[in-house]
């Protein structure tokens, strides 16, 4: 039995491209911060963040499907990897902006805030 070697580059720079992509868009939301983005406020923050979390979901999927070979493992094994690891970064964000409003309507009035 002898096993083929299969050339993967294609799908790599595919990868990267796709990475790259999102993280110049995160970049340059970073920057701009468009004021219709980052002064409203949806599901308790701001729609900018909710985007970053999703771009960032979207890169973390990308580098456990095809940098960590998920793609060539079993079905359940895939789901059991990628779905804990989404739902944990999904709960993790979504602690993170219930405490950090909280503190922002606890502390906001004791404290000046530079925006």
């Amino acid at each position: 039995m002898t096993q083929e070697h299969i050339s993967h580059t294609k799908l790599i720079w595919k990868v990267f491209a796709i990475l790259s992509v999102i993280t110049i868009a995160e970049v340059a939301l970073g920057i701009i911060k468009p004021d219709a983005l980052y002064l409203t406020k949806f599901l308790g923050t701001s729609p900018l963040n909710i985007i970053f979390l999703i771009l960032t979901l979207v890169k973390a999927y990308y580098i456990t499907w095809f940098f960590m070979h998920m793609a060539d493992e079993k079905k359940g094994l895939r789901r059991a990897v990628v779905w804990t690891a989404v739902f944990l970064i999904i709960y993790l964000a979504t602690l993170l902006l219930i405490e950090g409003s909280y503190i922002n309507d606890i502390l906001g009035p004791l404290t000046k805030w530079n925006y």
